[in-house]
Parts: C-alpha cells; sequence; structure tokens
C-alpha cells in the first residue's frame, strides 16, 4: 500500500495548489500539519503557476493499492 499526505494549498491568484509528500509518519497530527503549513507558506520558497501559496486549505492522506500485473509477450 502506498500512502500519501496532499498539502492543499490556496494561491495568491485564488487557484488551488498541492504538494504531495509519501509515506507520511502515521497517525497524523492535524494541528502538526497546519502549523507546517503555515510554515511553508512563510518560508515563501514555493512558487506555483498561479502565484505564491496564501492559505492552508487542507490536508488529506491518500491511501492507493497498487497490483501490477506481468504480461506474457
Amino acid at each position: 500500500m502506498a500512502k500519501t499526505l496532499e498539502l492543499e494549498f490556496g494561491t495568491e491568484f485564488g487557484k488551488t495548489a498541492r504538494i504531495s509528500l509519501e509515506n507520511p509518519k502515521e497517525p497524523i497530527d492535524e494541528a502538526q500539519v497546519k502549523q507546517s503549513m503555515e510554515q511553508i507558506i512563510a518560508s515563501d520558497v514555493f512558487f506555483t503557476a498561479t502565484g505564491k501559496l496564501a492559505v492552508a486549505k487542507g490536508a488529506r492522506v491518500i491511501d492507493r493499492n497498487v497490483v501490477e500485473y506481468e504480461l506474457a509477450e
């Protein structure tokens, strides 16, 4: 199973930008995630096509199962 923590930000031009982190430490501490997102915004190191990150909108863990099949040639 592959898990990803997806952080969702609002940008200065009103659009949405996301940062994904693989294999997050669980259980997720919501207060720590919010604080980390605020630090990311304050650091001003990310710039997207829709402007700088401006506000923390949300976060979610995406849990995905991948099953690969080898096909005979």
